[in-house]
């Protein structure tokens, strides 16, 4: 019985895949049904792009053939080249999925160069060249930095504010020549030491520059003139409710983990979970009654409010987890020498707690970086928009979309990020994994 209805399913599924191959790959009249306006239509492309990728496996079969039946004979041995083979042919699938990762990005950033706002024109490049024609490839006749230059149009910079961001930048070169000396030389213990302080220094120089700004520095006449000023709330949020973060989930933490009789301590970790199963737009008419209530609508401090009891559940656990961790010996061999709790806790577990410090707060501030929905709600003011709130205003009107303007301020607004990513990675990598693991 079970042979008869594996053969039936067998038959079923060749029979579909006969129906489709004669009904939709190889009926040209099917793809012309499915060609959008202004598209190029290429008969029985998909046999193309499977000949390319076919062709490609074809010269690695023959690379490693080749390779194999050289090393053999100059080095006496027989091993089959079938390894090699598949070892390419994994790299292969791997760069076409990086590509395809990556194309949207491609596509984000030359549509940033686009003076004419062409993102979704409907009208097709006739350049002859296949690609460019069906806008695979971004087609640029004129590139410009004139969206770029909206974005800091009328903004007026101090002298002492110029310094700082130059102060940031070359602590920003500091830290990137460090990071390529680690793959270039041996580790060394200098190479920690100065780049902490270089990570000190340009978080204290952003710090200082964004306290310092202020909105009457920003003199454009357009919405997108704001956008440097939207950055400056977005880090003042991200930051605060980082810091908050980190001081909240270090205190709870600490207390679930080294308070074991703590009263009701069981059912609120239980609780904590309970709440993370729920999704953060459920409390947004409780979170916009309580703000309202208490006159904190379009304010900074209602929105840093709002976004820190979001990370205490979760930041909560994880702290526990590792202090968990670690070994109770260390705070007791303090205690024995006449250290108080508190002392235990600030001079002997909070500095060990450094990268999961780091971790939290990254984590925090990454995800309300790009938040929309709770800020959409509470912050109602030009001048007091996030990023987030600040591109969707590029994209509200049915046709004066401002796709080039949007663009470049997705670029712009990317970057802190992939600089806080790519100076902390390494406490950011080291904080997860120390989370993760209870040894």
């Amino acid at each position: 019985m079970r042979r008869l209805l594996a053969f039936l399913l067998s038959g079923l599924a060749l029979y579909g895949v006969y129906w489709f191959a004669v009904n939709r790959l190889f009926d040209e009249g099917s793809y012309r049904k499915q060609v959008a306006f202004g598209s190029v239509f290429v008969p029985y492309g998909w046999v193309y792009a499977l000949g390319g990728f076919l062709l490609l496996a074809l010269f690695l079969l023959l690379y490693s053939l080749a390779y194999v039946a050289l090393t053999n004979r100059l080095q006496g041995k027989r091993r089959s080249p079938w390894p090699l083979f598949l070892q390419g042919v994994t790299h292969l699938f791997l760069w076409v999925l990086i590509l395809l990762v990556y194309y949207p990005v491609v596509q984000v950033v030359a549509a940033s160069f686009d003076p004419t706002n062409n993102l979704f024109s409907f009208k097709r490049p006739e350049t002859g060249f296949l690609l460019l024609d069906a806008k695979v490839v971004p087609y640029l006749p004129a590139p410009s930095l004139e969206n770029y230059a909206k974005l800091v149009e009328g903004v007026v910079l101090y002298p002492y504010q110029v310094r700082l961001a130059l102060l940031a930048g070359l602590a920003l070169l500091g830290v990137a020549g460090i990071g390529l000396l680690r793959r270039l030389l041996p580790q060394e213990a200098w190479m920690d030491l100065w780049q902490g302080r270089l990570l000190l220094l340009l978080a204290l120089a952003v710090f200082a520059l964004v306290l310092l700004l202020s909105p009457r520095q920003f003199t454009g006449q357009g919405t997108e003139a704001k956008f440097l000023l939207w950055v400056r709330n977005t880090f003042l949020i991200s930051g605060l409710t980082g810091l908050l973060a980190v001081l909240l989930t270090a205190t709870a933490g600490y207390a679930f983990a080294r308070f074991r009789h703590l009263p009701g301590r069981y059912p609120l970790l239980l609780f904590f979970i309970f709440v993370q199963m729920f999704p953060g737009f459920l409390a947004l008419v409780a979170i916009y009654y309580l703000l309202s209530r208490l006159d904190l609508l379009n304010t900074f401090t209602g929105l840093v409010l709002a976004y820190s009891g979001g990370i205490i559940s979760f930041g909560t656990w994880v702290y526990k987890g590792y202090l968990e961790s670690l070994s109770p010996s260390l705070e007791e061999a303090a205690m024995v020498d006449g250290a108080t709790k508190w002392q235990v806790f600030t001079r002997i577990l909070l500095p060990l707690s450094a990268p999961m410090f780091v971790f939290i707060f990254l984590l925090q501030f990454v995800g309300t970086y790009s938040e929309f929905v709770l800020a959409n709600l509470v912050l109602t003011g030009v001048e007091s928009w996030n990023v987030g709130v600040g591109l969707r205003s590029f994209t509200t009107g049915q046709f004066q979309t401002k796709w080039g303007v949007f663009a470049a301020a997705s670029v712009l607004g990317s970057l802190p990020i992939l600089f806080l990513f790519y100076g902390f990675q390494q406490y950011f990598v080291s904080g997860y994994t120390a989370g993760a693991v209870k040894e």
